[in-house]
C-alpha cells in the first residue's frame, strides 16, 4: 500500500473539491468503528488472495458501460509476458468483473445544483464500500442485505462527478483502514489523455469540457488539466472552457422528466432546458444552429406573437446532445477565447454513447452560415479537434495498478460478470416514490447526510431493473458489455 501513496496524493491534488474542506466523513468513520452499520467493512478480514477477487466499476447509472466496454475490449499489453504491445487477445480476458449502477439516486451531477454536495460525496462513499463489501440485498423488500458476494481487488469509479466528490473520502478512508485495494477514477485519466492527445508543436490550445454540472461546478476537469499541463507541457497556453451538459446524462438513462417516448405534446412534468439566454437555456435566436429534430415527438415547439418560439421542450437524447454542444461553442465565443478547441473531452460516462451525434453536429457547426453571412463557429473549431473519452486511459491505468500489484488473474478461462442495482426501498412512504417507482425529485434531492434511513438498497440487476430501452442501446453500441449482460441476466 506505501508504494501508491505518491500516487494517491497525486489524484487528490488535481480532483479535490473546494466545497469538500474536509474529506473524512461521518460514513467513513462509521464503515470502520461500527459493526452493525450496513456498510461495515473489516479490513483487516480482506481476502488475502487478490487475483480471483473481482474488478468492481460503478457510476450513477448506465453510463459506466462505456468504461467497462473499454476495460473488456483493451488490447495493449502481451497476456504472457506483460509487455506494452497488443497480442490479440483482450488484456483483461480472464478476470471477474462486478458492476454497480446507482439509478435509484441518479443522476448525481444535480446533487451540487440544490446544495447537496455532501450527500453526493456520502453516495459516492457508499458505492465504493458496497463494491469493496461482500453483501448485497436480495430485492427491494429487504431490510438487512441478505446477498453473498466477494469484495473487489479494485474500484474503478466510472462516474466523472463521483470522481470529483468522492474520490479523496474513498482513498482518505483506504488510507487510514490500510485498505489493500487501489480506486481509480475517470478524471485524471481525461485529463492526460487530451494532453497526449495535443500535437508536441501546439504551443496554445483550448480545450471544452462537456460534463455534469457538478462535475463542472466542482471544477476538477479545470484544475487537473492545468496541474498536469504545467507539469508534462510547462510552455503550453491552455484555456478551458466547461459546460455544464444540462438534462444530457438523464436523457439517455431514460428519465422520464426529461425525455419520454409516450408524449405527444408538452409534458407538465418537463425538467429539461426551456427557452432563454443562460448556460442551461435555449437560445431562441440559434435555434437554426441547433438544427432539432422535432419528427416523432423528439421535441416539441409552440410560437406565439409574430411567429416568434415561445416555448420548447426537448424529448431526446440526441436534442441533448446538439443542445450543449452549441452552447459550449457560443460560451467559447462569448468568453472571446483566441485559439480554437482542440479538444472537448466527454466528461461523462454517459456521453460517448451519443459521440456519433456530437461529432456530426461539431462538423455541421464549423460550416454553419449564419443569417448574415458570417461563419460563427468556423475558427472556434480546430481542423483536428477532437472528442476525447476518458474510459480508454481509465482502462490502461486499471491494467497497470493490477500488474505493479501482482493482482491479475493467472485463470485461463473467461471471466463473467455479476451487475446490480440501487433501487428505492419498499419500506419508503408512498409520497416518496413516484408513478414509475423511482424516487421523486423532490425526495432525492432532499435527503442529508449521515442519516440511518434506508432509503435505496442494492440488488441484482435484471431486465426488470434494466427497462427504458438500456438494454437495447447497450446492444447496439457496447456489444462486450451486452454479451456479459444477457449471460448475467440468465
Amino acid at each position: 500500500m506505501k508504494q501508491i501513496l505518491p500516487l494517491l496524493l497525486l489524484i487528490w491534488t488535481g480532483c479535490r473539491s473546494p466545497q469538500s474542506p474536509d474529506a473524512w466523513l461521518p460514513v467513513c468513520q462509521r464503515a470502520l468503528t461500527d459493526s452493525t452499520y450496513v456498510y461495515y467493512t473489516d479490513f483487516s478480514r480482506y481476502p488475502a488472495d487478490k487475483q480471483s477477487l473481482p474488478i468492481a466499476v460503478f457510476d450513477s447509472g448506465t453510463g459506466g458501460f462505456t468504461v467497462l466496454e473499454k476495460l473488456l475490449a483493451m488490447d495493449c499489453f502481451d497476456n504472457e509476458t506483460g509487455e506494452e504491445r497488443p497480442d490479440g487477445v483482450p488484456d483483461l480476458l480472464h478476470e471477474e468483473w462486478h458492476y454497480l449502477a446507482d439509478l435509484a439516486n441518479m443522476p448525481y451531477g444535480r446533487y451540487a445544483d440544490e446544495g447537496r454536495e455532501e450527500y453526493l460525496r456520502e453516495l459516492a462513499v457508499k458505492d465504493a464500500l458496497f463494491c469493496m463489501g461482500t453483501r448485497y440485498w436480495t430485492s427491494h423488500q429487504e431490510v438487512v442485505p441478505t446477498g453473498r458476494k466477494l469484495p473487489a481487488k479494485i474500484v474503478v469509479i466510472a462516474c466523472n462527478t463521483a470522481t470529483a466528490y468522492g474520490l479523496e473520502p474513498i482513498s482518505l478512508l483506504l488510507e487510514r483502514a490500510g485498505g489493500p485495494l487501489r480506486v481509480i477514477g475517470v478524471v485524471e485519466a481525461g485529463a492526460t489523455s487530451t494532453l497526449e492527445g495535443l500535437d508536441k508543436g501546439v504551443e496554445e490550445a483550448a480545450v471544452g469540457v462537456l460534463a455534469t454540472p457538478g462535475t463542472i461546478r466542482s471544477g476538477v476537469y479545470e484544475r487537473t488539466l492545468l496541474a498536469l499541463a504545467e507539469k508534462s507541457r510547462p510552455g503550453l497556453k491552455l484555456q478551458v472552457v466547461g459546460q455544464p451538459g444540462y438534462g444530457l446524462a438523464e436523457a439517455v438513462d431514460g428519465e422520464a422528466a426529461f425525455v419520454d417516448s409516450r408524449l405527444s405534446d408538452f409534458s407538465a412534468d418537463y425538467r429539461g432546458p426551456g427557452l432563454g439566454e443562460g448556460d442551461e437555456e435555449i437560445h431562441p435566436q440559434l435555434l437554426d444552429a441547433y438544427g432539432f429534430d422535432y419528427s416523432e415527438g423528439k421535441a416539441f415547439i409552440a410560437y406565439g406573437e409574430g411567429g416568434r418560439p415561445c416555448r420548447i421542450q426537448l424529448n431526446s437524447a440526441d436534442n441533448y446532445a446538439r443542445f450543449n454542444l452549441l452552447n459550449l461553442l457560443e460560451k467559447v465565443r462569448r468568453q472571446g477565447v483566441q485559439t480554437p478547441l482542440r479538444a472537448i473531452v466527454m466528461g461523462c460516462t454517459h456521453y460517448p454513447f451519443l459521440q456519433e451525434t456530437l461529432s456530426h453536429h461539431l462538423e455541421e457547426l464549423r460550416g454553419y452560415t449564419a443569417a448574415d453571412g458570417s461563419h460563427p463557429y468556423q475558427g472556434l473549431i480546430a481542423e483536428d479537434c477532437r472528442f476525447v473519452d476518458p474510459a480508454r486511459r481509465t482502462a490502461y491505468e486499471c491494467y497497470r495498478a493490477l500488474q505493479a500489484e501482482g493482482y491479475l488473474n493467472p485463470q485461463r478461462q473467461e471471466g463473467g460478470l455479476q451487475a446490480f442495482v440501487s433501487r428505492p426501498s419498499a419500506l419508503l412512504p408512498a409520497h416518496c416514490v413516484d408513478a414509475e417507482g423511482n424516487l421523486t425529485y423532490d425526495f432525492k434531492y432532499g435527503r442529508t447526510e449521515g442519516s440511518d434511513e434506508l432509503t435505496t438498497v442494492v440488488v441484482p440487476l435484471s431486465a426488470e431493473t434494466l427497462r427504458g430501452g438500456h438494454l437495447e442501446r447497450i446492444g447496439r453500441l457496447l456489444p462486450l458489455c451486452h454479451r456479459k449482460l444477457v449471460e448475467a441476466m440468465r
